[in-house]
C-alpha cells in the first residue's frame, strides 16, 4: 500500500473514532443524562452561563462529531471541538490530577491531542472535504 493510502485510511480511522466519541458524549448530555442535569454538572464545576454551555456543548459535541466522521469542514471542526477539550480541561479535569479513573486531564488531552492531528493533516481523501477538492 502506497504512504498516502495509509495516511488516509489512517485520518479516516482517526475521525470515525473521534467523531464517534463526540457524538456518544453530546447524546447522553441531550438524552441519557439529560440537560438539566448536565446544567447543574456545569454549574457545581464552576462553568460560565452553564445552562447556555450545556445546549452549546451538547450541539458541538452532536454536529461536530457527526462531521467529523463524513469528514466535512473537518479542519475547522477539530479546532472548535479541540478548544471544547481545552475548556472541559480547564473548567473540570485540570485540578483532579491525570489519571481518567479520578477524572483527571488524560481523557481530554488525548482528544485535544487527536484534534490536533486532524488540523495539521487534515481530513484526507477518505472525506467529504477530499472529495470536493477533487472535483
Amino acid at each position: 500500500m502506497d504512504k498516502p493510502a495509509v495516511r488516509d485510511a489512517a485520518l479516516l480511522l482517526l475521525r470515525i473514532v473521534l467523531g464517534t466519541v463526540f457524538v456518544a458524549h453530546g447524546w447522553d448530555k441531550l438524552v441519557i443524562t439529560g440537560l438539566t442535569e448536565t446544567t447543574g454538572q456545569f454549574s457545581a464545576w464552576g462553568v460560565p452561563q452553564p445552562k447556555l454551555s450545556a445546549w452549546l456543548v451538547m450541539a458541538v459535541e452532536l454536529v461536530g462529531g457527526a462531521l467529523l466522521v463524513v469528514g466535512i469542514l473537518t479542519t475547522a471542526v477539530a479546532g472548535v471541538l479541540a478548544l471544547l477539550m481545552v475548556a472541559a480541561m480547564w473548567f473540570v479535569h485540570v485540578g483532579e490530577g491525570f489519571f481518567t479513573a479520578t477524572g483527571g486531564v488524560e481523557f481530554p488531552l488525548v482528544m485535544t491531542a487527536a484534534l490536533v492531528m486532524i488540523i495539521v493533516f487534515g481530513a484526507g481523501r477518505a472525506s467529504l472535504d477530499g472529495v470536493l477538492a477533487r472535483d
